[in-house]
């Protein structure tokens, strides 16, 4: 498969150049070498609205499922603003999904009752217990979003200047998410650790899964 229009036109420049009167013939690797096939990119592309658009969607039900057992207490404000924000990030993943034509991964349904399954159970530790869900999930979705910006960027910033706009500002949004959890004391659920690991264990298998499935 042939590269990209864009990764030819800047092995082209990177060649001219080097044939300029005066060059020096010191050969420095073009950023071009990085850039990816236009089918290689697709499948890249295609991987990272899947599992956005997956995790997006289990973020939401995690919320519904902390606000069905504590969105009557005094925390529930603090839940129902975080999550109209994961309800924001969904609604634009469910437009790129469409755009790119990208078929959602096959475990939408378990992640319906995973999500709120977990939002719910960790809710009952009281608000503690879904302070640190919340932390958990959000460190884990924010270290995933900083792994696709890295990709993006090296591949050709420019090209995916509009993706790398959205993942940006979600993963902002997810790290404030993240440092509210601690600032309502997430670290005092019971087994604090020991929570935060299995769910972030947990979180990286969903990655994997909906990535490919």
């Amino acid at each position: 498969m042939a590269p990209t229009g864009v990764c030819v036109g800047v092995r082209v420049a990177a060649l001219r150049s080097l044939l300029r009167p005066g060059a020096g013939i010191a050969w420095q690797r073009p950023q071009a070498a990085r850039c990816l096939t236009a089918r290689a990119e697709r499948t890249m592309l295609r991987r990272i609205i899947r599992v956005d658009h997956a995790g997006e969607y289990g973020a939401n039900r995690i919320y519904a499922g902390q606000m069905a057992v504590l969105g009557g207490g005094p925390v529930g404000p603090v839940i129902q603003q975080m999550w109209d924000q994961e309800k924001q990030h969904l609604e634009k993943f469910n437009e790129l999904i469409v755009d790119h034509r990208v078929r959602p991964t096959l475990l939408m349904p378990f992640w319906n009752v995973a999500g709120f399954v977990l939002g719910a159970g960790t809710a009952l530790l009281g608000k503690e217990g879904a302070m640190a869900c919340t932390v958990a999930v959000e460190e884990s979705i924010s270290q995933h979003y900083n792994n696709q910006i890295r990709m993006l960027m090296e591949d050709d910033p420019e090209r995916h200047k509009e993706l790398l706009e959205v993942l940006k500002k979600f993963r902002d949004e997810e790290m404030e998410h993240h440092d509210t959890g601690l600032a309502h004391d997430a670290e005092m659920a019971p087994a604090y650790s020991l929570l935060k690991n299995i769910i972030q264990a947990g979180c990286k298998a969903a990655i994997y899964i909906s990535e490919r499935i």
